[in-house]
């Protein structure tokens, strides 16, 4: 059984940053694509950034990129997303997640483990 945590969120102002991580146990990690979403209230949950297995490549949606940076350390079993010049609109419950099945997709249904997520606000 693979379990994911997150934590880091917190209240931030405009333009300042946060460092979420996730650690995982329960199952071979350094063996899957891991990646961050993230859900606002009344909104579908969008993908933010995703790595692959070993780190080397590394996704980002468009609304993130140069802001936010995804690593991950297959010896800890930790994922983590780096977030600078946060702005309002990077207000939601972010969430990692596991691709058991290295479809490397952006889609969140594509992922297999999930953790609990961790609010962050940005305030103006």
């Amino acid at each position: 059984q693979v379990r994911l945590l997150e934590s880091g969120g917190g209240l931030v102002q405009a333009g300042g940053s946060l460092r979420l991580s996730c650690a995982a146990s329960g199952g071979s990690f350094s063996t899957y694509p891991m990646g961050w979403f993230r859900q606002a209230p009344g909104k579908e949950r969008e993908f933010v950034a995703a790595s692959s297995w070993s780190g080397a490549n590394t996704y980002y949606a468009d609304s993130v990129k140069g802001r936010f940076t995804i690593s991950r350390d297959n010896v800890k079993n930790t994922v983590y997303l780096q977030m600078n010049s946060l702005k309002p609109e990077d207000t939601a419950v972010y969430y990692c997640a596991g691709d058991r099945f290295g479809r490397g997709t952006t889609w969140h249904g594509d992922y297999d483990y999930w953790g609990q997520g961790t609010q962050v606000t940005v305030s103006s």
